[in-house]
């Protein structure tokens, strides 16, 4: 059963029936880790209802209707993950994280599905005036400018243009990928002791640095629903 995976034994993130069936379908190594990740045929199935059984889904898919980042995708088990644009039917989505930190898809604008941010998570100088960055979602971007480990880069999709740089400064808002707090929106604060501190309204919460997803400057700019 090398394509599929007990659903009992599935990551916690993967927000699925684990009663249902016995097995799942178990998407391909790709860009994102495994935990956070979902199969696009899974997606497409049992989260949009868009399809009842994974034939009617290959179906769609090999009819050039679905799209992730800008790009055509045919393969069911494509490892679809965080802030991915996914676009079916007319409509746009992207996946994120609900407040129990289980991977979800929400509807949104068209506007909206022509950006995705990016956080790095590495960096080498290549060479004169030539930075290679390491982003979440397993893109490498080689650019001019500079930016540190932790900043978010705002890309323009489907060309992967970078629009803006959302560095991790006081007043930024962040988003919250992992932890008890995962999915929480709110404005970055400082980092004491180590840890990172965020506000959501009057209240102050404590999180780990590596959680935090800067989306936005004042505000954010992608609409979560969860």
């Amino acid at each position: 059963m090398k394509n599929h995976l007990k659903r009992i034994a599935s990551p916690r993130t993967w927000a699925i029936d684990r009663k249902k069936n016995k097995f799942i379908t178990r998407p391909r190594p790709g860009a994102h880790s495994f935990e956070n990740g979902l199969a696009l045929g899974i997606i497409i199935r049992d989260h949009l209802k868009l399809a009842s059984t994974m034939s009617e889904v290959k179906k769609t898919l090999n009819n050039n209707e679905v799209l992730v980042d800008g790009k055509r995708r045919k393969d069911h088990r494509y490892l679809i993950g965080l802030f991915d644009v996914l676009k079916i039917a007319k409509k746009s989505y992207r996946i994120i994280f609900d407040r129990k930190g289980r991977i979800i898809v929400t509807e949104i604008s068209e506007k909206e599905s022509q950006i995705k941010p990016c956080k790095i998570l590495g960096k080498t100088v290549l060479g004169k005036n030539k930075i290679q960055f390491n982003l979440h979602d397993g893109k490498n971007i080689i650019v001019k400018t500079d930016a540190k480990v932790g900043d978010t880069l705002l890309l323009k999709v489907p060309q992967l243009e970078i629009i803006e740089t959302l560095p991790l400064k006081k007043g930024v808002t962040v988003f919250l990928t992992k932890g008890k707090h995962s999915g929480d929106v709110g404005l970055f604060k400082e980092i004491k002791k180590g840890e990172a501190i965020y506000s959501k309204g009057k209240e102050e919460i404590e999180t780990a640095k590596e959680y935090l997803f800067v989306i936005g400057k004042e505000k954010a700019l992608l609409e979560i629903k969860n």
